[in-house]
């Protein structure tokens, strides 16, 4: 008789659990509220993590090859772009500092970009290597080397004049410095 009660027990729970029949559960409102405000905070963080601008550290890549020419220009040895390697460089004014890099590209020009773009420049990330390829480290677009300073706008990075004279690339002081914008996190959108 034990097991025919507990079947049908078992029976009439399914029936009133299909049918919906089955008391309702209090709900703790206390544990409710916490929880709420667990994922509101959770939320919260996670929103100022992925949109915080990544500044640069003293960690950032820096090369100290460039010789400056009193406050005008910005020279560089070519022999130190041969081979394929982007260089990151940093140039600091009134307060910020503006970064770019240079590389020699596979149809062996040395060409020149601010590390930023006119899309993602906001979250402070620059660009990275992958062989041939400049990637975005923010939205992860790659970019041939052979475009580099050549196209422009949208997430191409954005292009810095240079020229090249005898064994040296020139880049002018006034050319990085109107690049500032890209590294000015605090300015209005």
């Amino acid at each position: 008789m034990n097991s025919k009660s507990s079947s049908q027990k078992k029976r009439q729970l399914k029936k009133d659990l299909v049918l919906g029949k089955l008391p309702k559960r209090k709900v703790n409102p206390f544990l409710l509220i916490t929880a709420a405000m667990v994922v509101a905070a959770a939320m919260s963080a996670a929103y100022f993590v992925w949109t915080a601008p990544v500044r640069p550290t003293a960690s950032a890549p820096r090369d100290t090859n460039a010789q400056v020419v009193g406050a005008a220009q910005v020279r560089y040895p070519l022999s130190l772009f041969e081979g394929s390697q982007a260089h990151h460089f940093e140039y600091p004014h009134d307060g910020l500092t503006i970064r770019y890099f240079v590389l020699k590209s596979a149809d062996g020009v040395v060409r020149a970009a601010f590390d930023a773009c006119d899309v993602c420049w906001r979250s402070g990330k620059g660009y990275t290597q992958d062989g041939d390829e400049m990637v975005c480290k923010n939205c992860g677009r790659r970019f041939a080397s052979n475009r580099i300073n050549d196209v422009q706008g949208g997430c191409n990075p954005a292009p810095l004049n240079r020229s090249v004279e005898d064994d040296h690339l020139i880049i002018q002081a006034e050319d990085i410095v109107r690049g500032r914008s890209y590294f000015d996190f605090n300015k209005e959108t």
